[in-house]
């Protein structure tokens, strides 16, 4: 019984393997005109892309975590949260006094960026602080601390106090 492998089996003709390599680059350049272009952000737009968490503590402690993709200001921009695979968990726009959150089948609007997010997690979050921390630049939040120093490193943590419950939001940057 000859093997699956066997050298002298002459049932039929072996490929030149240099016709393999042709048909190798063939599919790969029928892959490559499949793919989808990278949307980028326009030159003038801030984006920022990495982890985030939010941990809010208190009787009913809650702790979320996701990669993300933010773009724009705290007045226009969007925020994409992303699961450990790269499949879009909720997707987050504002612009005009206007914030929509797209969440599965569900869908959530507010007059208010600020109100939404406080809706949809338990807390308030200092949305124009923030825009302003990952820039670098230290900005006052009415019971927030953020902590800059690993801002140059992609690193951005930042603690409330007060109200309670108290909550920590940590930010790591992908380059």
């Amino acid at each position: 019984m000859q093997g699956l492998f066997s050298a002298t089996s002459n049932s039929r003709p072996r490929t030149p393997p240099h016709r393999w390599a042709w048909w190798l680059v063939l599919w790969a350049l029928w892959l490559a005109g499949c793919a989808q272009p990278i949307a980028k952000a326009p030159l003038d737009e801030d984006s920022w892309s990495g982890r985030i968490a939010l941990q809010i503590d208190g009787q009913a402690s809650q702790s979320f975590s996701a990669m993300f993709e933010l773009r724009g200001t705290a007045q226009a921009g969007g925020l994409v949260l992303l699961s450990p695979f790269g499949n879009r968990i909720a997707q987050l726009d504002w612009k005009d006094g206007h914030a929509q959150l797209l969440s599965g089948q569900d869908t959530r609007t507010s007059n208010s960026l600020d109100t939404l997010l406080q809706d949809v997690t338990g807390t308030r979050i200092p949305v124009t602080a923030l825009f302003s921390w990952l820039k670098g630049t230290q900005a006052s939040a009415t019971g927030w601390q953020a902590d800059l120093t690993g801002i140059a490193d992609g690193r951005l943590t930042a603690r409330r106090s007060d109200p309670q419950p108290t909550a920590t939001l940590r930010i790591a940057l992908t380059p």
